[in-house]
């Protein structure tokens, strides 16, 4: 006979991949507790510029079928965007040709088009897509978890035994590298500046085909996210002064008016890049289940409802 306890399960991680997961199981009527090393405002998550778009993960196939489950959700949050932070943005995604997204996304993306030559100075795609306002979505997370009765508890583990409950799910990120452990997973910095806002209402991502930098700019709610870096193995969550100054420099040879921006803020995060997500589920040594739902690089947040979703049915078999 099932008793409560059977229904039990710890998700560890309280980024946007461990909300997102917890949100899905608790909802589907489990009784769901999320252990959290930081605060979930605080998490790496909180950092993202939060594009929806499948950005250094692997493997592509998949990746783009979880993205593409993540933006119907996002597309019905949208309709709430101060409750949930999502909103429809339109930009131009540089060095990106129709062909590129023809047979995964351009039948799910109306009015995609080739970029004007006063939109961008290259070869680009003009896209209405989901853009993320972090420092709300997540706390909107968390407030949807309480509802559906889960808990969130603020705890640091030394291993994922430590969760005793019948089903664990390991969200930890770059995390899992100490607690699977997992060497595999590997940081990719990232480096962004805030600045405030100058009027600019589109976003822009653009990569040099020489250099391969990169120059993005997302405008969020009361101010203008740039970007960005992709420094593999780097470690370091302390902003480099010369790193921000070359990013306003390239964002504002994009935009001019970004020059004279007055800065607010300068933000570092680790992405946790793995050659390919894992997903998928193990027994503990104690016949316990354990559910790993890690390694999505930079596009955790694109994949995170698609992933959240898959990662249920695992705990629910």
């Amino acid at each position: 006979m099932e008793t409560e306890l059977d229904d039990e399960v710890v998700v560890v991680g309280g980024g946007v991949i461990g909300l997102t997961t917890a949100v899905v199981l608790a909802e589907r009527g489990r009784r769901v507790r999320l252990w959290t090393r930081e605060p979930v405002e605080r998490t790496t998550s909180a950092v993202a510029g939060a594009l929806w778009w499948p950005y250094r993960i692997e493997p592509v196939a998949l990746a783009r079928s979880w993205a593409l489950r993540s933006l119907e959700v996002y597309e019905e949050l949208a309709a709430r965007p101060g409750e949930s932070g999502v909103r429809m943005v339109e930009g131009v995604l540089g060095e990106t040709g129709l062909d590129e997204v023809d047979t995964w996304a351009a039948a799910r993306l109306p009015g995609l088009r080739a970029a004007t030559a006063e939109e961008y100075g290259g070869s680009g795609l003009w896209a209405r897509l989901p853009l993320i306002d972090m420092s709300t979505h997540l706390s909107w997370l968390r407030r949807r978890l309480e509802s559906a009765g889960g808990a969130v508890e603020t705890r640091a583990v030394a291993g994922l035994a430590e969760a005793e409950a019948p089903v664990v799910v390991n969200c930890t990120g770059l995390g899992a590298r100490e607690l699977v452990p997992d060497t595999s997973v590997r940081p990719v910095r990232g480096q962004l500046v805030v600045v405030e806002n100058p009027g600019i209402r589109t976003w822009m991502v653009s990569t040099d085909p020489v250099s391969g930098e990169m120059a993005y700019f997302f405008p969020q709610p009361g101010r203008l996210v740039l970007g960005g870096t992709a420094e593999e193995d780097a470690w370091s969550a302390e902003p480099d002064p010369a790193v921000a100054e070359a990013i306003v420099r390239r964002c504002a040879a994009l935009r001019p008016e970004i020059a004279g921006a007055r800065v607010l803020a300068h933000l570092v995060g680790l992405r946790p890049a793995r050659d390919a997500v894992r997903l998928e589920r193990e027994r503990l040594p104690d016949g316990r289940l354990l559910v790993h739902n890690y390694g999505h690089g930079g596009a955790g947040v694109t994949v995170a409802w698609g992933c959240a979703r898959e990662a249920a049915e695992l705990a629910s078999r």
